[in-house]
């Protein structure tokens, strides 16, 4: 198993990283070691890895460029092909599942974009591309328009889910697989809490769930799916920090463990990962406990595939940082394990199946 990195690299975003690094991975300890530094590539920020794990795909953050990348037989990458998303800052991207497509979000031209995949991995040229809309939100610098930021399949693979930062509402769109079209689902959207900034999503494993971190106001909101109309009911919504805590923060990723008994949120000011307890029946969350991310401005975490480490990527401090995860409790414990590496903001886990 290897570890695939992005991280940030351009001055205007005050940015120390330099392309994409790879580790190979110890199953063991969740130590990382470094095999390969790819780059020349200019802030390959959100990965996606296709399901044959033979090919890795990245957006490439302030530009409008998507690109392709072979996984060698020895994890390494090399890259094939870049394409345009007809935007700006794209922000994230998933692949179907059928592995024939990719969807992307570009966050500051608030559209959503599908590029063909080819039978060489490579990207083909857009061929899909629509545009969220609606009232913005009230916050003054961060809700000046549409800011689509994350657009993953839901488990069906029929549904396509859009939380849009700047206009306070979660898109949900049919994708036809045949033609490679985005189409409103019957319910197109729900609107969050004003001022909230939708963020990003995860699913539940097995319940018709869906869990938004919220950007703006650090709130996790709670919604039942139903992935034939796209309806998300809301059904709770909690604040992803601590009680003592009354500085600035901005919440970012989220994840739900692959049993669906625990849910993630990081939190950047507060520079703690959030976690909280899933009632089995109904999906509902409680707060359990945030543990310090030993480093500044955790923009991206991932539980590893087996469920036993996180992984956190500290922006600000150039660090990854490694924590086992408590199977019974779900809490957190760093095991010391720290790597130095600039501006880190995704990873992804990979590598040749051998």
């Amino acid at each position: 198993m290897f570890i695939y990195v992005g991280c940030r690299t351009t001055r205007e975003r005050n940015a120390r990283g330099n392309g994409i690094n790879v580790y190979r991975v110890d199953p063991s300890s969740g130590g990382l070691s470094h095999v390969q530094l790819l780059d020349g590539l200019i802030n390959p920020s959100f990965l996606a890895v296709n399901a044959q794990r033979t090919f890795l795909y990245c957006v490439h953050g302030d530009t409008d460029r998507v690109s392709a990348l072979t996984i060698h037989t020895d994890g390494t990458l090399s890259l094939l092909n870049s394409q345009s998303t007809q935007g700006h800052n794209p922000a994230h991207l998933a692949i179907s599942p059928d592995g024939g497509f990719l969807i992307v979000s570009n966050h500051y031209s608030g559209s959503v974009v599908v590029l063909p995949i080819l039978t060489s991995g490579e990207l083909g040229e857009l061929c899909d591309q629509v545009y969220t809309d609606g009232p913005i939100g009230p916050h003054r610098v961060e809700q000046n328009g549409p800011k689509p930021h994350f657009n993953p399949f839901d488990p069906s693979g029929r549904m396509v889910v859009v939380p849009d930062k700047g206009l306070d509402r979660i898109f949900v769109y049919r994708f036809d697989v045949r033609q490679g079209k985005l189409l409103p689902a019957a319910h197109p959207y729900a609107a969050t809490r004003s001022g909230a900034g939708p963020r990003h999503v995860a699913f539940h494993p097995e319940l018709p769930m869906v869990y938004a971190v919220n950007e703006l106001d650090s709130t996790v909101a709670t919604y039942r799916f139903n992935n034939q109309t796209g309806e998300l009911a809301a059904q709770q919504i909690l604040s992803a920090l601590p009680q003592s805590f009354t500085g600035d923060n901005t919440a970012a990723e989220v994840e739900v463990d692959r049993c669906g008994r625990f849910l993630y949120t990081s939190n950047r000011g507060n520079d703690t990962i959030a976690v909280f307890s899933i009632e089995p029946q109904t999906g509902l969350l409680t707060f359990a406990t945030a543990t310090p991310t030993c480093g500044r401005t955790p923009r991206f975490f991932a539980l590893s595939p087996d469920g036993a480490f996180m992984y956190v990527a500290n922006e600000d401090t150039d660090t990854l940082v490694v924590f086992e995860v408590d199977g019974a409790t779900g809490h957190l414990i760093a095991t010391g394990q720290v790597i130095e590496t600039g501006s880190p903001v995704c990873l992804v886990f990979g590598g040749p199946i051998l």
